[in-house]
């Protein structure tokens, strides 16, 4: 696959993979959306391309649960060099400076953004060392929307939920014969989660090498959180067994079903036309022993803080009850021309939800759909934990970028979000941003 940097971080930021084993690098949720002109033209000449830009904008962050209200001018330099296929990196984090509100004495830059180890991580915004042909490749960055192959350990996650905690995630990956092996850090610089899966193509061992790889497959997945950075939390190590089969393939479409150790056994689908790129699946699950599918999910870095429920407690220490659930998961992508290898599409559509046997429901999604000749961009995206239950979390927020010159653009946010606090407990904040971006690509 050959990636054009250039347009993949103007378009979008890269995120975690959502099926890794089938060979794919990341795929992008667009938080930098509406893609130049000059950019496009570049990507499709290959060779070097090169991007710069520079986001000014105001932040307003509103406690809701009382507190003073304070505003940023909030800064964003970015630098993306797109170096072929094999390679590609782009650099760029925000830099907020205080313009009114916060505690007494409190410096001009805002300190929770670049007062540990880990925050410096957000520096690399993406840097990928191979393709999905190399026998490994590397990939180190934001973790969004994040599954660890099957999924069933870590499953769209994002390693900065946590809106104080900034790190640098990445994920290696390599293929011998007929083993794949999938090796990640939510961040590569502090100790925190680590984790693996290794998957066997058994048509390979028992035949040899075939025309279609990976139709049955045994995996193993094990995954340890230290709970040393981002806020300390209890440890805990997590493993899981799977197997998956390919029933029926057609061409642009897959079926598969799957089962795993954990207690869970469901189906999928995967549909690829020139148009459209659709993921489905749907799983029986069944918890017991304190344990869940998807344990870390993607409100995880607030879980492991305070847990969705009643008892205040990290996640590793709240109950959760026994009993059996239904999980159904759809990733869907639309364009109205040509399907790209990045997220310039008419439509994305990413949505995961969850019902419990014993009344909760857990459901987060994101959509953004571009108009105007790509020229306009709108995104929202939600994330409902705990529905029924006390204690259930909520969190949205919304995104417009609207490029109206060459190398001008407006963008506006807003949402909620949940803070941590000095006592232990996450406090909600709503926050705005309005500002304007300039780049140049060559």
């Amino acid at each position: 696959m050959t990636l054009t940097w250039v347009a993949v971080l103007l378009l979008t930021q890269v995120t975690g993979a959502e099926e890794p084993a089938d060979g794919a690098w990341p795929s992008a949720s667009s938080a930098e959306a509406v893609l130049p002109a000059p950019a496009t033209a570049a990507g499709e000449g290959g060779g070097w391309n090169s991007l710069l830009r520079l986001e000014a904008s105001t932040l307003a962050l509103l406690p809701r649960g009382g507190g003073e209200p304070v505003g940023y001018a909030q800064l964003s330099p970015m630098l993306v060099v797109d170096g072929g296929g094999a390679w590609g990196l782009h650099m760029g984090a925000p830099v907020r400076l205080r313009l009114w509100g916060g505690e007494a004495g409190a410096g001009r830059v805002r300190k929770e953004d670049w007062d540990s180890l880990s925050d410096w991580g957000q520096v690399v915004r993406a840097l990928k060392l191979g393709s999905e042909a190399s026998a490994v490749a590397l990939w180190v960055g934001a973790l969004e929307d994040y599954s660890l192959l099957s999924g069933h350990l870590v499953r769209r996650y994002s390693n900065r939920a946590n809106p104080d905690y900034h790190p640098a995630g990445g994920y290696l990956t390599s293929t011998v014969g007929p083993l794949f092996v999938e090796v990640f850090t939510s961040d590569m610089l502090g100790a925190r989660l680590v984790g693996a899966q290794a998957e066997v193509d058994l048509a390979h061992v028992l035949a040899g090498p075939l025309r279609e790889p990976g139709r049955y497959t045994l995996g193993l997945s094990a995954v340890r959180e230290w709970g040393r950075a981002g806020g300390q939390s209890p440890q805990v190590t997590l493993a899981h067994v799977d197997g998956t089969a390919v029933v029926m393939v057609r061409p642009g479409f897959e079926l598969h079903v799957l089962a795993g150790w954990g207690a869970v056994v469901g189906m999928g689908a995967d549909a690829l036309t020139p148009t459209l790129d659709m993921k489905l699946r749907l799983e029986v699950r069944r918890q017991r022993g304190g344990f869940r599918q998807g344990y870390f999910g993607p409100d995880y870095e607030l879980d492991r803080l305070i847990a969705v429920s009643r008892s205040g407690t990290p996640v590793t220490q709240a109950p959760f009850p026994e009993g059996l659930s239904a999980y159904g998961e759809a990733v869907v992508g639309w364009d109205g021309v040509r399907l790209g290898e990045v997220l310039q599409r008419h439509l994305h559509l990413s949505v995961g939800a969850e019902v419990f046997d014993w009344g909760r429901v857990d459901v987060d999604g994101r959509l953004a759909v571009q108009l105007a000749e790509r020229s306009l961009e709108v995104a929202v995206s939600g994330l409902a934990r705990g529905l029924g239950q006390p204690g259930a979390r909520h969190l949205y927020s919304a995104e417009v970028r609207w490029r109206f010159g060459r190398r001008l653009y407006a963008l506006a946010q807003g949402g909620t979000r949940l803070y941590p606090g000095a006592d232990g407990t996450l406090s909600p904040v709503a926050f705005a941003s309005l500002g304007m971006g300039v780049d140049d690509a060559r």
